[in-house]
């Protein structure tokens, strides 16, 4: 067999670099936990009526089918979910009378997306999500809740004791603020005006002026109004008298402008030098079924990878026809963030194992009493294998340094037939006597430790 090409858009991790990547989501469930969402894990797939009921993801979604399935067999009509939120809409519905409301669930779990492969977007990737649904109501404070939630979250992400994650901008907006600033304006299309504003990440604001005169039927003097209100940033509740100065009034203005300000006003003291929330008024987001906070995350020095962290407030995204279950959560983008991160050799481990020790082999007779010192190890819970071969101590030495191994055990019998056991230290060449009933390494040692770099030149192979 030859050796098989990379599959684009479909990351894989070295050993090292999937000890990062375990680490984060270690973290963030910790993290979850700590503030109460319980884990959940839902199917890959999803009945396609499903999948395509909401936003634009048609184009997106894989269909999946057996390879001999005849045309219209029992396994067609599904494909993999593109997100966490339309699955976790169907496991509410599917659940409700076991689940109590409001309901706090993480889950952190692979999804599919069909687009084209870039650095940062690919097509099967690992999310990390946060929600908390209530029952026919859901009370505007649990949308503070959930920006604080992740806001922790990745606030210990980019602690110098974890990944290092580099610093970050939370931008969040309302879409009841944006949705009537239009209608106050008088705009006849406000989903298009809305869909229009949204690419202005992308296109320069000159050209999203024409698209608003041209293709949602806005004036001049309208577009130019959508512009402004756009061009607001604040990191306090001061945007509120921005948007007044602009002079549109809407009841639906006044209820956005009120539940924006409250979730700024309740995340104040929050932010750091690497954690900054603001209000940006240009966050629309994509899908259509967000109603009123809308959440994007930018990544310092990353800014080309777009939102690494987003999500909003839904209202109507999950019914049974007499129950609603609204909603809000919020999505982080665990291999957008990693994958650039480790393929620039930012972030690795310090071992390729988790081993500890390696118990070194003296000869093939000897190998059932290393084996017998590596149980005890471990039933102590240090981390540690045995010797593959009774080859010298150096080449077994120059073994255990290869994987990132710290210590290596001997066990020698003297003259009296008495067992010494003597555990090294290759990095300082520092041994010592040692008993595997009692020795233990230090506990930066016990486990790989996640070593960060400043220095973008050591690339790794990462398939993207």
């Amino acid at each position: 067999m030859s050796k098989p090409a990379p599959l684009s858009g479909f990351p894989e991790f070295l050993p090292a670099q999937r000890v990062v990547e375990q680490h984060v989501i270690a973290t963030l469930a910790t993290t979850f936990e700590l503030h109460g969402f319980a884990s959940v894990e839902t199917r890959a797939v999803e009945p396609l009526d499903q999948l395509l009921r909401k936003g634009e993801t048609s184009k997106e979604v894989y269909v999946l089918r057996r390879l001999q399935e005849a045309e219209g067999g029992k396994d067609s009509g599904i494909g993999l979910h593109f997100d966490l939120t339309v699955p976790f809409a169907r496991y509410v519905l599917e659940h409700a009378g076991k689940l109590e409301f409001p309901f706090r669930r993480y889950q952190i779990q692979k999804v599919w997306r069909g687009e084209r492969p870039q650095e940062g977007r690919f097509r099967e990737f690992l999310q990390a999500d946060i929600d908390i649904v209530g029952r026919d109501e859901l009370p505007f404070h649990h949308d503070v809740e959930v920006t604080r939630v992740m806001l922790d979250a990745l606030g210990r992400l980019a602690n110098p004791g974890s990944i290092g994650l580099p610093g970050f901008r939370l931008q969040v907006n309302n879409r009841k603020l944006i949705q009537g600033f239009y209608l106050g304006i008088g705009a006849s299309d406000v989903d298009e005006v809305m869909r229009l504003v949204d690419k202005l990440d992308k296109l320069s604001p000159e050209q999203v002026a024409g698209q608003l005169v041209a293709e949602a039927g806005l004036t001049s003097a309208q577009a130019e109004q959508c512009l402004a209100l756009a061009a607001i940033r604040a990191a306090d509740d001061s945007f509120v008298a921005q948007v007044r100065a602009l002079g549109v009034e809407h009841p639906l203005l006044d209820e956005g402008l009120d539940e924006l300000a409250q979730l700024l006003r309740g995340t104040a003291g929050l932010s750091t030098d690497q954690v900054r929330i603001e209000a940006d008024l240009s966050i629309a987001r994509g899908l259509d079924y967000y109603t009123g906070t809308v959440f994007e995350t930018r990544l310092d020095g990353f800014e080309s990878l777009g939102s690494i962290c987003s999500g909003g407030r839904y209202d109507a995204l999950a019914s049974d026809g007499r129950t609603t279950y609204p909603g809000v959560g919020i999505s982080l983008g665990v291999s957008r963030v990693l994958v650039p991160l480790i393929h620039r050799g930012l972030v690795t481990a310090d071992r390729s194992v988790p081993s500890a020790v390696l118990v070194a082999v003296s000869d093939e007779e000897s190998r059932g009493a290393s084996d017998a010192v590596a149980t005890a190890l471990r039933a102590r819970g240090i981390p540690c294998e045995v010797a593959p071969s009774a080859a010298k101590f150096g080449k077994q030495i120059r073994h255990a340094d290869r994987r990132g191994i710290p210590y290596v055990w001997f066990s020698t019998t003297d003259a009296d037939g008495v067992i010494q056991h003597e555990v090294k230290d290759i990095r300082s060449g520092n041994q010592v006597p040692a008993e595997p009933a009692t020795w233990e390494p230090p506990a930066e040692d016990l486990r790989p430790t996640i070593r960060v770099s400043t220095d973008p030149t050591n690339e790794t192979e990462t398939d993207q």
